[in-house]
């Protein structure tokens, strides 16, 4: 009898370095592979133009014939190599069988319907994810059929990197020093999927992948922001950020510079392995590239946030330090409408937020502005503006998302916690001192010189109307003084410092 399994696909929608993809390839004689359009997920989705959707359309398109191609070719898409053995069952093999539903249900009737022995898939962390997949495997159990998933959308996860008391770590830097120290050439090294590509099979007549209006969804300004997508994608992108890797730690927090990879999309969805960008990164950084340490920092980070979420999965709905779930926030409504409508009066704020709402993508640095402009100027939730950009972000992910606006608002891990306050002003002339960023997007404040661009609001009324400027009318009066904010901001906080001390590993 011919062994065969399922490769579930989700967030790893390639088909090169795929752990799950090389351990079903090696082990079985027939692989099917296969990705669900998660109604549980796709439902709930506020609109029906998400530029999420149809970028994991384009991937999931691109990922299938890239199947194809191997099977064929026995190696490397479109490679032309010789075949090292015959394509699965029938011809051509190769593809991605597509199921639309909910995905704990459509998993364990594909994998019966194929008569696989085994189901494989890489590891995922959001609670409601691993609560998924315990009823995937125990669906599966009851018909007989395996469960396994792996580790590979992370470097090292869950209890790889413990403390010497073998506690999970909850600040940030000593996480990092014994992250690197563990980091070594195994954890690095790809998984050869190409060698065994020949064991793809052949996908059930009349399966097709179906249309992004099938799914009920409609085309997005993804093609006009010219945003590479899928494996070729990631590869472009990461060719185009190795010349400048080199600056990453002095370019990467000015918005108006060229200075960041843009593959965070990328790693989000699997469209590139984390396994070949850390190596690239630590080869560089061992010999003494700061900005490929800077960026391999950032990577440790990701980490990071990734084992919180598996050991702490409370913080999905509270804070990392319970203490801090006592915060009296403001509701505040028409300050909240103003922050989501980029009307702040704080150009860097509406720069940021309107570069959000028109492609999907904010800077990073821009992320720690408005986050902590929306929890510490305006009081407002933190738990509000990570649901707005779970929303929006292209990019979106739980860990990193509520890692990012909990370290914002001071309830999660941080080694230095409730006092930090970004200046909106200072951080506008300090990361984008010409203004470049902000003109792109508050066209309205283009004429205004470099020395007011940051804080219109302090101009002369003479000096605004030679610049078209009618504060109130063409921007907005800025909707809260800082200063005050700040004041009322650092005794919100101060009665909980006590009860809310970090921990020290």
């Amino acid at each position: 009898m011919t062994s065969s399994a399922l490769v579930w696909l989700r967030r790893d929608l390639r088909c090169h370095d795929q752990a799950a993809l090389y351990h079903a390839l090696r082990r079985f004689e027939r692989v099917y592979c296969a990705f669900v359009f998660d109604t549980d997920i796709l439902d709930v989705l506020p609109r029906r133009e998400d530029r999420r959707v149809e970028f994991i359309h384009a991937s999931v398109t691109e990922l299938h014939e890239a199947f194809q191609a191997m099977a064929l070719n026995g190696g490397a898409p479109g490679s032309g190599a010789p075949g090292s053995g015959t394509p699965g069952v029938g011809a051509p093999g190769g593809g991605v069988i597509v199921r639309v539903g909910s995905a704990a249900r459509c998993i364990v009737e594909l994998a019966q319907s194929l008569g696989v022995q085994e189901v494989l898939t890489n590891r995922d962390y959001e609670p409601q994810a691993v609560e998924r997949d315990q009823r995937v495997k125990q669906g599966l159990r009851a018909l007989g059929i395996a469960f396994s998933d792996y580790k590979d959308q992370v470097l090292q996860d869950r209890d790889e990197v413990l403390t010497q008391q073998g506690h999970p770590y909850s600040v940030f830097t000593p996480y990092k020093r014994a992250w690197l120290q563990k980091l070594d050439d195994f954890q690095l090294k790809p998984y050869p999927v190409e060698r065994y590509a020949h064991h793809l099979a052949a996908l059930p007549p009349g399966e097709s992948i179906p249309s992004l209006e099938d799914l009920g969804f409609k085309t997005t300004n993804l093609k006009q922001l010219r945003i590479p997508l899928g494996m070729k994608g990631a590869q472009q992108l990461l060719q185009d950020f190795l010349p400048r890797m080199h600056s990453y730690d002095e370019d990467r927090d000015f918005p108006g510079r060229k200075g960041v990879s843009y593959l965070s999309v990328h790693l989000r969805f699997g469209t590139v392995s984390i396994r070949q960008l850390a190596a690239l990164a630590q080869e560089r950084a061992l010999q003494g590239d700061p900005g490929a340490s800077t960026w391999l920092s950032e990577l440790a980070w990701r980490d990071f946030y990734f084992m919180i979420l598996h050991h702490h999965p409370h913080v999905v709905t509270q804070s990392f330090r319970p203490a801090y779930d006592r915060v009296a926030w403001d509701e505040a409504p028409e300050l909240w409408q103003a922050w989501c409508d980029a009307q702040t009066g704080y150009p860097l704020v509406d720069a940021a937020m309107r570069q959000l709402h028109q492609t999907g993508y904010m800077h990073n640095r821009l992320r720690m502005v408005v986050a902590s402009f929306l929890t510490k100027d305006l009081g407002i939730d933190w738990r509000r503006g990570e649901r707005h950009f779970a929303e929006h972000l292209n990019d979106y992910d739980l860990s990193a998302n509520n890692g990012g606006w909990q370290w914002a608002a001071s309830t999660g891990c941080d080694a230095q916690p409730w006092f930090r306050i970004f200046n909106p002003v200072t951080q506008s002339q300090r990361f984008d001192p010409d203004g470049r960023f902000i003109r792109k997007y508050v066209p309205e404040l283009a004429k205004v010189p470099d020395k007011h661009i940051h804080f219109p609001a302090g101009m002369k009324p003479a000096e605004l109307q030679a610049c078209g400027v009618h504060l109130g009318q063409t921007y907005p009066e800025p909707i809260v003084d800082h200063a005050k904010a700040r004041q009322r901001t650092l005794m919100r906080f101060h009665f909980l410092s006590e009860d809310a001390k970090p921990a020290r590993n």
